[in-house]
């Protein structure tokens, strides 16, 4: 499996053990020279974080205390108070990290103890490396907790000790990270909660391994580039061209969530965009959305029933996307409203807030499999109610849940949070750099909706449209946060600001 281009590479630790181990059997790079320029570029991490004061760095007994000792010995050189605090004895290390040991000047590494942390002005987390799963065991796992009650800056050498570098995953105690300094390629872990979290600033170092190997990736970031093949409008496109979209839901109480969906979607770039919705509430739904068509669908005290089924499957009977949600609400009548919708629409689908509590309980072995692309956009508690495990369960295992998720019910899984992951069912996962608390406010969800369906309307391949709609999601939470701050941002000012975050 290739990655896109607008994909920047993740390695799992397997990934990345096979291409230190096809740089040196392979390509003759010494390993020294690699664990040489690992530590030279954890040195320049930690001189940014800390350009005076006491550094205490702690080692383990495996490469990871070897990356240490390099910085250790360059800082010493370049006139820094460094202590080097070796959990294991220096006599249990091996190979190259051995080689560090008696590399190093000044005083040899001092037997770990919490209290030679406390005059410290930063730390530097050399204790365990990519390759540990699982709970840390002692004395590893007190020694994160005494970096953890220092108080002082961490530096994290290639992955913050008890954080899984492949998954995200915190199964115990493990170091919180003001910055890690991440060797050759970053990791899932770095950029996957709890992980991300723990990981703080992430800086990717060059240490010297030739381009290629035999890794294939299956993970990476969304980079910038996602946006360039977006179609855009010509001279000779029409409304319908551009892209159609039908927004299904609203209910009594609830008419703003897919009137925000049909605004994003319009601010994205669709040319045509209705709201099928309680015929009841349609001048709810007239007076917002002036450039928008209204569909009135049958109701029972302004919710959807499943005598709306007919009439909403001719009103997308032009349709290029739909989302199936927004203000649905949790009706009984609305629920089997949604869940027959589900099986019967035949063009791509985003299913967003009420559209996935529908499913819930009857996901995914009850529903049949669709043809055209569909897409779920749950956050961390919808995800946990559609699989029956709870909300907190999904924190932790992130990355396995969706993915998990996406192989059974063959959609495209869209499990939001600063940490977005966009899983295919193949397995593929791409990830968003995040960066935009302005978003974590009511409704931007369903702006994240419409964005979606605009994506897909216009034609891109459903992987792409799904991360494309989460980048720009992100952008334009930056871009409305730049005059309000993120404390004063409110959805619309998301939508309103998604022509600039599209610009490219």
């Amino acid at each position: 499996m290739t990655l896109p281009r607008w994909m920047e590479p993740l390695l799992t630790a397997d990934e990345m053990r096979a291409v230190d181990a096809w740089a040196i059997e392979t390509e003759g790079v010494p390993s020294l020279e690699l664990m040489e320029r690992a530590g030279e570029g954890l040195a320049r991490v930690i001189v940014q974080r800390a350009p005076a004061g006491r550094i205490a760095i702690v080692c383990g007994k495996g490469n990871n205390g070897g990356d240490g000792l390099v910085a250790a010995r360059l800082l010493r050189a370049a006139g820094r108070e460094v202590e080097v605090l070796a959990v294991w004895p220096a006599e249990h290390m091996q190979g190259d990290a051995l080689e560090q040991v008696r590399r190093l000047p000044g005083p040899p590494p001092a037997a770990f103890e919490p209290g030679r942390l406390d005059a410290a002005h930063a730390i530097v987390d050399a204790l365990l490396g990519t390759g540990t799963t699982g709970a840390p065991r002692e004395p590893a796992a007190g020694v994160i907790e005494a970096i953890n009650a220092a108080g002082a800056p961490v530096v994290a050498a290639d992955v913050p000790s008890g954080v899984d570098a492949s998954t995200g995953e915190v199964a115990g105690p493990a170091v919180r990270a003001a910055a890690t300094a991440t060797f050759h390629r970053a990791k899932p872990g770095l950029w996957i909660d709890p992980g991300k979290t723990h990981a703080g600033d992430v800086h990717v170092i060059d240490i010297g391994i030739p381009r290629g190997g035999p890794a294939k990736p299956e993970i990476g970031l969304i980079d910038d580039a996602v946006l360039d093949d977006m179609p855009r409008r010509t001279a000779g496109s029409t409304k319908f061209s551009s892209g159609t979209v039908v927004v299904i839901g609203g209910s009594t109480g609830l008419t703003g969530a897919p009137t925000m969906s049909a605004l994003a979607a319009m601010r994205s770039g669709a040319g045509y965009v209705s709201v099928a919705a309680p015929a009841e509430l349609e001048v709810a739904f007239s007076v917002r959305l002036l450039e928008g068509m209204t569909i009135g669908l049958p109701a029972d005290e302004g919710a959807l029933t499943p005598e709306a089924v007919e009439p909403a499957l001719k009103a997308i009977g032009r349709a290029d996307a739909v989302v199936l949600g927004p203000g649905l609400s949790r009706r009984e009548g609305a629920q089997a409203f949604a869940r027959e919708m589900f099986e019967r629409i035949d063009v791509p689908l985003v299913i967003d807030a009420d559209g996935l509590n529908a499913l819930a309980g009857v996901f995914p072995d009850q529903l049949p499999q669709r043809r055209p692309p569909t897409v779920l956009t749950p956050h961390a508690g919808e995800l946990g109610r559609l699989l029956g495990v709870e909300s907190a369960e999904i924190g932790r295992r992130r990355l396995a849940h969706a993915r998990d998720a996406a192989a059974r019910s063959n959609a495209i899984v869209v499990l939001k949070g600063d940490d977005t992951l966009v899983v295919a069912p193949t397995g593929r996962v791409a990830i968003s750099r995040g960066g935009a608390p302005a978003l974590a406010t009511a409704g931007t969800g369903d702006v994240l909706s419409g964005v979606m369906a605009a994506m897909l309307a216009k034609g891109l391949p459903p992987a792409h449209a799904a991360c494309a709609a989460v980048h720009a999601h992100v952008r334009a939470g930056q871009v409305a946060a730049a005059p309000h701050g993120p404390d004063g941002v409110i959805a619309s000012d998301v939508i309103q600001a998604l022509p600039a975050a599209l610009k490219g």
